[in-house]
């Protein structure tokens, strides 16, 4: 979470989103390594569309030239972006992959409160180092900062609780919905439209996100 808010400040949102919910193609390969799930040629071809899509949001410029335009700001801080972001996805399939092995054994509050302990732990020696302790101003501040923990846990409790029930990959699919919704939120609040090599780049994700969980739902029906 802490790398999802770093790059949404760092570039849009909706590039942001879409790269931080690549993580169902990451799940996927991690599943196999650690949870001995089934991987085909089929994992590799998504994980192939799914790196096209984060190249074309983050459009490196030794592909796409010097002059670049859709981007927030400097092309630094784009880059920052999407390394956080790139960094937040591997972090969220490892979560998934953890939580699903795991399984029922451990009940899915009490992971949803350590998530939350260590989390609080980590802010605190990070704003300590960067000397960053400092009240919010009164008002719509504080109010929007608590809307963002309630919104947090609740997802992260109802996230926790559908990984225990079901696998992993559906899973970590349905979250894409996070992209449409980005993109969508992008343009009401923020009246920005994204670049065609953004949708280009979403496109990518969604396409393999998509084939992931197609490819699963039709091998566990076969299985039925």
């Amino acid at each position: 979470m802490i790398l999802l808010f770093y790059a949404v400040q760092q570039m849009p949102l909706a590039d942001a989103t879409v790269i931080m919910f690549s993580n169902p193609v990451f799940t996927s390969i991690l599943a196999w390594i650690f949870l001995k799930e089934k991987c085909t040629i089929w994992d590799c071809v998504f994980t192939v569309f799914t790196l096209t899509g984060v190249i074309l949001i983050a459009r490196p410029p030794f592909l796409f030239g010097e002059h670049l335009s859709g981007i927030e700001g400097n092309y630094t801080n784009h880059v920052k972006g999407t390394v956080a972001a790139f960094g937040g996805a591997i972090g969220a399939a490892c979560t998934i992959v953890v939580l699903r092995k795991m399984g029922k054994s451990v009940h899915y509050y009490l992971s949803v409160w350590y998530y939350a302990v260590i989390g609080l732990i980590e802010c605190v020696i990070i704003v300590s180092i960067l000397s960053e302790w400092k009240l919010p101003s009164c008002g719509q501040d504080r109010w929007m900062l608590m809307l963002i923990a309630v919104l947090g846990i609740a997802g992260q409790t109802f996230l926790t609780k559908a990984v225990q029930i079901e696998k992993a990959g559906p899973v970590a699919l349905m979250r894409t919905v996070d992209v449409v919704l980005a993109f969508f939120f992008q343009f009401i609040f923020f009246n920005r439209a994204p670049t065609w090599w953004s949708l280009g780049g979403a496109l990518c994700v969604v396409l393999s996100t998509s084939g992931l969980a197609l490819r699963k739902w039709y091998n566990s029906s076969r299985k039925c």
